[in-house]
């Protein structure tokens, strides 16, 4: 296959082993993105739209680059906007008895926000230059084979979090409805309706700008002025104890998009407008969605449990309820479809319809099974989670500073990098010796004993996120002159 040409206006090293998209527009300032210059030309008019094309069905046919910067902005303002972001402000606030000011939790959703969501901004944007899926890219970074340990446990991650997806889609339902029964209804309409927007992603952007973008807003600002009538209290009045720790898990809550980005932004018209469309999409959608969360938390007493209760109390709030609901289906289908462009890195040639379709039945029939995750669950998702903080920095820096510079190697048969899961492996360790992950007793213990054998203990101002990658991102840098000699020889 024959290396793929950069796009003038990213300026990106070619990357061999996915071609150059036909589509690419050669001007940001066609492309309505913040910092153009002037209108699309008569011919730059004429490109394929996102409601007319559809993304490639096997890895290696080029990828339709018809998504502008409003379409970007529109699924990462969607994506950015979740029932699971209302009801996990709590991690932000903190444990009744030592919640975080007001004023502090708000400040940490913003910092965490923005940390976390330039790191996406980056991912999508080496996604877009390259025209390859998320972990199709790692091949430039591993090499083909060594790239498949990520995939899988991306795989496992997505399908896991589109299971939960479903079972909070149905939770919701439910709560609109005022029912405890019909959950099996609820869940198998998710499912039915997540499948089919993966079969046309494309399709299902277009709709999300068109309609959805708009809904979500007018319930969002519709909540916003009502909770916001009534009042919020403030019981952590003056405490900023444990600020960095709620930053932390706002930087962690971006960052699980990082692994999913560039499967999107891979139809970007250009390298700009995919990382300014996702990052000020999910941070405005983020910070809004975490934000009205913390005051509906609030109001209901600092239970979790009742959050929903803040929104159903004004009135018709169970018809907008009922809006975000229906439009969390686009969290179900951003982990299905994810997971089809990983099952491609390693099955290139199989119909990602077939992919799509199968994922989806499997997440519905899970769910029908599942109830609720356990503890473990819970943290079995966070440990796959701190794989990626690490491994984005390795990314990042070995795009920039590395081998990316020349070009990554993208084809079926890219060579093994052995020397990168080095700074990744580093990066995991540091994570865990902050924050061990509570998947089992030994593994905790592990970790305690480490830091006992360091005379280390964790700190407030010791971020797992921001360490975990700081560290592989220093190792990595330090490494790029020998990676760099190894790439060319």
């Amino acid at each position: 296959m024959p290396p793929a040409s950069p796009s003038s206006s990213s300026g990106a090293p070619a990357s061999k082993g996915f071609p150059e998209s036909s589509t690419t527009v050669p001007s940001d300032a066609a492309d309505g993105a913040p910092g153009s210059t002037g209108a699309a030309t008569a011919v730059l008019d004429r490109p394929e739209r996102a409601d007319r094309v559809e993304a490639p069905l096997v890895l290696d046919t080029e990828p339709p680059r018809t998504l502008r910067f409003r379409d970007h902005f529109a699924l990462w303002m969607n994506l950015g906007v979740s029932l699971i972001g209302f009801t996990t402000a709590a991690t932000v606030l903190g444990a009744p008895g030592s919640e975080l000011s007001l004023a502090a939790a708000i400040t940490a959703i913003v910092a965490g926000t923005v940390v976390g969501t330039a790191m996406l901004g980056v991912a999508a944007l080496i996604g877009a230059r390259t025209g390859a899926p998320a972990m199709a890219n790692l091949r430039g970074l591993f090499g083909t084979k060594l790239s498949y340990v990520p995939t899988v446990l991306n795989i496992v991650q997505c399908i896991g979090w589109g299971v939960y997806e479903l079972l909070v889609i149905a939770m919701g339902a439910q709560t609109v409805a005022h029912t405890e029964g019909y959950r099996w209804v609820f869940v198998v309409l998710a499912g039915a309706v997540t499948t089919a927007l993966t079969i046309w992603p494309l399709g299902a952007i277009a709709v999300l700008r068109r309609f959805v973008a708009a809904a979500v807003a007018v319930a969002m600002v519709y909540f916003t002025v009502q909770l916001g009538r009534g009042g919020v209290s403030d019981p952590g009045a003056g405490n900023w104890h444990g600020f960095l720790k709620a930053t932390d898990a706002m930087i962690a809550v971006s960052i699980s998009f990082v692994p999913l980005a560039a499967d999107y932004t891979r139809h970007s018209r250009t390298a700009r407008s995919a990382f300014w469309g996702s990052f000020s999409g999910y941070t405005v959608a983020q910070v809004w969605c975490y934000v009205l969360g913390l005051f509906a938390l609030l109001q209901a007493d600092g239970d979790a449990t009742r959050i929903f209760d803040s929104f159903l109390g004004v009135w018709a709030g169970w018809f907008f309820l009922l809006v975000l609901v229906l439009r969390e289906t686009d969290q179900s289908f951003a982990n299905v479809y994810s997971t089809a462009m990983s099952i491609q890195n390693l099955l290139p040639k199989v119909d990602r319809r077939v992919l799509t379709g199968g994922t989806g039945l499997l997440i519905t029939v899970l769910a029908l099974q599942i109830t609720e995750f356990t503890d473990s669950y819970y943290a079995f998702l966070g440990l796959i989670g701190s794989v990626f903080v690490p491994m984005f920095a390795v990314l990042a820096v070995d795009y920039f500073l590395g081998a990316g510079r020349r070009g990554w190697n993208l084809a079926a048969d890219a060579p093994s990098r052995w020397l990168m899961l080095l700074p990744w492996a580093l990066g995991f360790a540091v994570y865990q010796l902050i924050a061990p992950t509570a998947i089992a007793g030994w593994w905790t213990d592990f970790w305690t004993s480490v830091q006992e054998a360091l005379h280390f203990t964790p700190q407030e101002w010791t971020s797992a996120s921001l360490f975990g990658f700081l560290v592989p991102a220093l190792a990595t840098w330090a490494l790029t002159p020998l990676t760099r000699r190894t790439t060319a020889a």
